[in-house]
């Protein structure tokens, strides 16, 4: 898997981004061992972030903050507005390179939005192609579409499809790309509460039938502990708490296990869930 170096702002971290490497794991060796910390042993990683920080007008979002997710690991991340999380993904994504630390990403990556963002003047299997290099085959969109379940609004312009639907096509564009990281900005946020269920268990099910890394930036807690192998917490502009969810998938709502996680979440984020509860 290649990897990609976002450059950082500070020069020292910036002249080793800059150099060319072969892999993931000697990416990391290199980093580490010219910034003088201890040699990391290879891991299998999708994403590693090392004193990641990101200001805004003097004020820092993001604060010397690291993360790790490994190949093929689905992570939630929940946090209140204005935390940084939304950040944090764009930064993920290679949106935003105006940053201090180190980010390590694979070079194959992908974003869905809350907004599918559809191009109006293109139909369907267009918009999934859209931005690919080279003059990719419309089998290439149909494949995607029908993974999905939307191959057969393939011809459809966008103004015709329903929120769900557009979402779908959303993912299809992400999944297109074959990513080895899938970066997922609160994409169920504007989907009613049936629709939203639907396309919880689609992304599962591609997660699984991929085996990528998945990155979901959600203010669901419940949606979390449904989805994730592990929920992290920010506050401040940090991962302020980390929760392993070892539950068994097809995961159950009704579960007292899932509850519990569920409450300590909501706990961790502020909420009284005994006031919730009455």
């Amino acid at each position: 898997m290649a990897t990609d170096v976002h450059r950082p702002v500070n020069p020292q971290v910036s002249q080793v981004s800059d150099r060319p490497q072969a892999s993931e794991t000697s990416q990391v060796s290199q980093v580490t061992a010219e910034s003088g910390a201890s040699p990391v042993p290879p891991v299998p990683q999708a994403v590693r972030v090392e004193g990641l920080t990101r200001s805004f007008d003097g004020r820092a979002v993001i604060d010397d903050l690291r993360l790790d997710v490994r190949q093929g690991e689905f992570v939630a991340l929940l946090g209140r507005s204005g935390c940084g999380k939304s950040t944090l993904l764009r930064i993920l994504a290679g949106l935003d390179r105006d940053i201090e630390g180190t980010v390590l990403v694979p070079r194959r990556k992908a974003v869905a939005f809350q907004a599918p963002r559809l191009m109006p003047w293109k139909k369907v299997w267009r918009n999934v192609l859209l931005g690919l290099p080279g003059r990719p085959e419309r089998a290439l969109a149909d494949r995607a579409l029908e993974e999905v379940g939307l191959d057969h609004r393939s011809d459809a312009w966008p103004k015709t499809l329903s929120g769900g639907e557009a979402q779908r096509a959303s993912l299809a564009r992400a999944l297109v790309r074959e990513p080895d990281l899938l970066l997922l900005d609160e994409p169920f946020g504007a989907l009613d509460a049936l629709t939203r269920i639907k396309a919880q268990r689609l992304v599962g099910e591609l997660w699984r039938r991929r085996g990528c890394a998945v990155l979901l930036v959600t203010h669901d807690v419940e949606e979390a502990v449904l989805l994730a192998d592990r929920v992290l917490v920010m506050d401040d502009g940090v991962i302020a708490h980390e929760q392993r969810i070892d539950l068994d998938r097809p995961r159950d709502i009704t579960d007292p296990r899932f509850a519990e996680l569920r409450a300590g979440l909501l706990a961790r984020l502020g909420v009284d869930t005994a006031a919730e509860a009455a």
